[in-house]
C-alpha cells in the first residue's frame, strides 16, 4: 500500500515547491540579493585608470564623500541600455559616479565608452575581477552607494530605472546628505 502512494506523495511535494516558487517569485524582485556589505565598510581596493594604467585610484582616496560605484563592462548588454540613465539621471545628481570596468580588456572598454560617453568622474578597472569578487558582484550592472565615511549603504543588482532612482536611491542620497540633527539638551 506504502509503495503505490510513495509517487503520488512525490508528485504532490514536486507540485508544492513548484507552487511555493512561483507563489515566491511573483512577490519578490528577483535583483533583490541582500548584500552582507550594507552597512558596513567598502572593501579596500586599489585600481588603475582605464586611460592611465600608471595612475592607481583606492577607496581611501574616495573618503569625504558619498559615491557611487558603478560595475559594468563592454560585455554587458544590460549596461548599454543603462548608460543613457547614468548620463541623464544620475550625473545630475552631483554624486561622485565611479565606474569600475569589471573583467574587460581595457581596448574594448575605451571603445565602448568612446561609443556610448562617459558620465563617470573616475574610471577605473578590474580587469582580473578580484575587486568585483570583494564587493560581492556577480552580474554587471550593480551599483554600491558609499557613504563618505566608505560605508556601504546599498546596492543595486541591475540597472538603474527612473523608479528605482526615484524610490530607492535617492531617499539614501538623501539620509547621506541630510544635515545631522542636533541633539535637544
Amino acid at each position: 500500500m506504502i509503495r503505490r502512494l510513495l509517487p503520488l506523495a512525490i508528485f504532490l511535494a514536486l507540485v508544492g515547491l513548484l507552487g511555493f516558487g512561483i507563489y515566491w517569485n511573483t512577490h519578490h524582485e528577483m535583483t533583490e540579493v541582500p548584500s552582507p556589505l550594507i552597512g558596513k565598510a567598502a572593501p579596500p581596493f586599489t585600481l588603475p585608470l582605464l586611460y592611465e594604467p600608471g595612475k592607481a585610484v583606492s577607496g581611501a582616496d574616495l573618503l569625504g564623500k558619498p559615491y557611487l560605484l558603478n560595475v559594468f563592462g563592454s560585455w554587458c548588454p544590460t549596461c548599454q541600455y543603462e548608460h543613457p540613465i547614468l548620463t541623464g539621471q544620475i550625473k545630475p545628481l552631483g554624486i561622485t559616479l565611479v565606474g569600475l570596468d569589471w573583467k574587460d580588456e581595457p581596448d574594448d572598454a575605451k571603445r565602448w565608452i568612446e561609443q556610448f560617453g562617459n558620465p563617470y568622474d573616475v574610471l577605473i578597472t578590474d580587469r582580473d575581477g578580484r575587486a568585483g569578487i570583494d564587493f560581492g558582484v556577480y552580474m554587471a550592472p550593480e551599483t554600491f552607494l558609499v557613504d563618505a565615511d566608505g560605508i556601504v549603504r546599498y546596492k543595486r543588482i541591475g540597472m538603474f530605472t527612473p523608479e528605482n532612482i526615484r524610490d530607492e536611491l535617492l531617499p539614501k542620497i538623501a539620509e547621506l546628505t541630510a544635515p545631522a540633527k542636533k541633539a535637544t539638551p
